[in-house]
């Protein structure tokens, strides 16, 4: 098959690689004039130097030229750029399947990834990507479980042939809402495990948190039209923890300098990187009043990044918090 996969970041060069190890021509979009030549002349990916990419991958800045003979397009940009970068080849899209290989929201219309697709292109044929997926273990052929999930079953059928191997096991869903939730809302929960850690607040801590942080995510998720069930499946739970368990994952490398005392603009400086998390909390924040959903860890870290709240005070304010059972 020829893939085009669009952005070559970490993850995106990770499936390229993926990709050409299965015997698939793979191009990738790059708008970097820097990371394309990285690319084509030194096959290395910038993010992860120690990383050697198949020759046979290649770059360009020429997004047409790109996604034009495609059979799939693997779309792999930071969530911020998803419309405006899809907007740029939609006119080329046709029946081309298209996977969301991101995690995240549109800020201005608290869509989800799939949703922006299908706005600029209701004839699309969409699929999301997502679950408990370092890039440098697929780089080097670690086992790794991911969920597919779309609305589509020929396309799930499809697409998992093309990316299913005994290092990467595919397992399909229909519930792609809830898997877009789950992967765009892990990243909040693993940037206040970092400051949990880095405020040595011990395991305990830790277990809590990813434990009420996935409640506050299937909380949300059910009432945005979710299966309840997909939260505690690998793009919920399985996501969840580790993200909130290594500092492997940038969010929680972030959370962890924020619990230092470092700025978000030092944190983005420091890391290099799309942090999805910061991008997120402002959008939580909102999606929770939109649907009219308890989100107190949410709070907590929003008043931690937005009002200046000591994330020692955040903690105490949660602990002590009015009772409630489990379940409510």
């Amino acid at each position: 098959m020829n893939i085009a996969v669009i952005g070559s970041g970490s993850w995106g060069l990770a499936l390229s690689n993926h990709l050409t190890d299965l015997k698939n021509n793979v191009n990738v979009w790059s708008f970097s004039e820097e990371e394309k030549n990285l690319i084509n002349k030194e096959h290395k990916c910038m993010f992860l130097p120690e990383v050697k990419l198949n020759k046979e991958i290649t770059c360009s800045n020429d997004i047409e030229e790109v996604v034009r003979d495609a059979d799939y397009i693997f779309h792999v940009t930071p969530s911020k750029f998803t419309r405006e970068v899809f907007k740029s080849y939609k006119h080329l899209v046709n029946d081309k399947p298209i996977i969301i290989c991101s995690k995240g929201f549109e800020n201005d219309t608290l869509k989800t990834l799939d949703e922006v697709i299908l706005e600029e292109l209701p004839t699309a044929k969409v699929a999301a990507l997502s679950g408990p997926s370092y890039a440098i273990e697929v780089f080097n052929n670690i086992p790794t479980a991911v969920i597919l999930a779309s609305k589509d079953d020929e396309l799930l059928d499809n697409a998992s042939d093309l990316l299913m191997n005994e290092f990467m096991r595919i397992y399909k869903l229909n519930d792609i809402i809830g898997v877009e939730v789950g992967g765009g809302l892990k990243n909040i929960i693993a940037f206040c495990a970092g400051i949990c850690a880095e405020l040595n607040l011990g395991t305990n801590a830790q277990s809590a948190l990813i434990t009420r942080g996935l409640a506050e995510i299937s909380r949300l998720g059910v009432k945005m039209g979710a299966d309840k069930e997909t939260f505690y499946g690998l793009s919920g739970l399985g996501d969840l923890i580790l993200t909130c368990s290594s500092d492997e994952s940038r969010n929680r490398r972030a959370g962890r300098l924020i619990g230092k005392g470092m700025s978000i603009d030092e944190i983005r400086k420091e890391i290099g990187m799309t942090i999805e998390s910061v991008d997120n909390i402002e959008i939580a924040k909102k999606l929770s009043k939109t649907y009219n959903v308890e989100m107190p860890i949410v709070d907590a870290i929003y008043d931690v990044i937005y009002n200046k709240l000591k994330p020692s005070d955040a903690v105490y304010n949660l602990m002590t918090r009015a009772k409630k059972f489990e379940n409510e």
